[in-house]
This record gives structure tokens, C-alpha cells and sequence, in this order.
């Protein structure tokens, strides 16, 4: 038949969450997964549209819920509002993304011995974190993601393998901040990758994202780039 989808409801202590989940019901299973954290926003369309691009490579998607079932800013001041409980509380933020990993692993058409995190802007910072705690993962991969440290992994060995798709012009991660995390990852031990595209503000992947003035512009190109990228480096971790 396809890619087939559906939403899993979960939770995390005592918040309700709604994923969505994508796989290839024609490819023999089970099947390595990719959990996705999404933007700011929530869990939106561009999210659950990546679970399916990743099914569509022969894998399962599972676009993760970081804020609650249902719960999508309207705007940046809302979005913030959304994200900044997590971004002050990262042991809550590390948390939810291992869930998402416990819910996937749970499912008979994934093999819970490959799984990896990816995520977008504020999802990119989610799935660092996530092997910054040391989980039992093959890869994270951030792409346009924040880069701040936690703050409470100091020490801990990187498991999983990091590969972070940036752009040079985004103005929410200036260059600083890239030699930073390369810098901790690789006290941490980390197998590690940062690819840099030029001419490139934050969110370059979004076709929507066009305020140069807030940072956010599509590049298409680089776009193209990032994808390539991420599929050579899912095929390495899951071989």
C-alpha cells in the first residue's frame, strides 16, 4: 500500500501528548525509526510531512509532541511563550524526547535497536539534548537547531553520533556558538559533523519562512543539501 499514518496518544508523567506516525507498510519490518521534534510552534504540518519524507526512505517517522496534545502557537510571542518552560527546565525537555524513543520503540514495526532523534530550530536543540543526556541511540541530527548547552550533562559521554545542518548567516546562533558545541562535543567524546551552508539565515528549510529581518528565510538549495546530508548519515548509522 504505501507510507500509512496515524497519531499515537501518549504521555509524559502527567501530560498528555499526540504524536504522529509515519512507515512504509510495503518494506519488510521492523524497520529503524526516526523521532522528530518540531519548531517552536508545536507539532504542525511540516513536522508530520518530514515523519512521512522519513518513512518514504524506508524507515519510521514519529513526529513527537514536546508541548501537549493539541497545543500550537499562533505567532512568535506565543511560540516563545511555549518553548521557554522547556528551554529553563531541560531535564523536563530531556525527558519528553526519551518518551518519545520509549513510545517508538514500543511499536512491532520498529526495531528498537535503531532508532535516532532529528529535529527543527527549537526540535534541532531537543535532539542534542537528548544525546547529550548519554541515551541509547545510533544518531542525532540537528538541523537550523539552537545550540546551548543544558548545563546539567557536564561530563557525560556522547553516545550517539551528532550531525548538526547550519546555516552561517542565522543570527540566533552566531559562529561563536558553533565552535562551542564543537568544542563540547568533543570533551564528550562525540562522533561529530557540522555542515555550514553560506548565504544561509535560520529556518532555510521551511518554504514558509520569509522575514530576513527576524532571521528566517528558505534557501532552497540548501535545503537540498540538508536532505542529502541527512540521508547519508541515517544509511551510515543504521547499516
Amino acid at each position: 500500500m504505501g507510507v500509512q499514518t496515524q497519531t499515537i496518544d501518549y504521555s509524559d508523567r502527567d501530560t498528555a501528548l499526540q504524536g504522529f506516525f509515519a512507515v512504509d507498510d510495503t518494506k519488510p519490518g521492523p524497520v529503524p525509526a526516526v523521532i522528530i521534534a518540531h519548531a517552536w510552534g508545536g507539532r504542525d504540518e511540516f513536522v508530520c510531512d518530514k515523519a512521512e519524507a522519513v518513512a518514504k526512505l524506508g524507515y519510521a517517522g514519529f513526529a513527537l509532541d514536546m508541548y501537549g496534545k493539541g497545543i500550537l502557537g499562533s505567532g512568535p510571542e506565543e511560540n516563545a511563550k511555549l518553548m521557554q518552560p522547556l528551554l529553563e527546565d531541560r531535564a523536563v525537555l530531556q525527558q519528553r524526547m526519551q518518551r518519545a524513543v520509549d513510545v517508538v520503540r514500543q511499536r512491532p514495526e520498529v526495531d528498537g535497536r535503531k532508532v535516532a532523534a532529528m529535529g527543527y530550530c527549537f526540535g534541532g536543540l531537543c535532539a542534542l539534548d537528548l544525546a547529550r543526556t548519554g541515551a541509547d541511540i545510533l544518531g542525532a541530527i540537528s538541523i537550523h537547531g539552537l545550540f546551548g548547552p543544558p548545563g546539567n550533562t557536564g561530563g557525560t559521554k556522547i553516545k550517539a553520533k551528532i550531525l548538526a545542518l547550519h546555516g552561517h548567516d542565522d543570527p540566533m546562533v552566531p559562529v561563536d556558538s558553533v565552535v562551542a558545541l564543537e568544542t563540547e562535543l568533543t570533551g564528550a567524546g562525540a562522533d561529530w559533523q557540522i555542515h555550514v551552508y553560506g548565504q544561509t539565515m535560520h529556518a532555510f528549510t521551511n518554504p514558509k519562512a520569509n522575514d530576513p529581518g527576524f532571521g528566517t528565510v528558505y534557501h532552497p538549495d540548501a535545503d537540498k543539501r540538508a536532505w542529502r546530508s541527512l540521508q547519508n548519515f541515517l544509511e551510515e548509522i543504521f547499516q
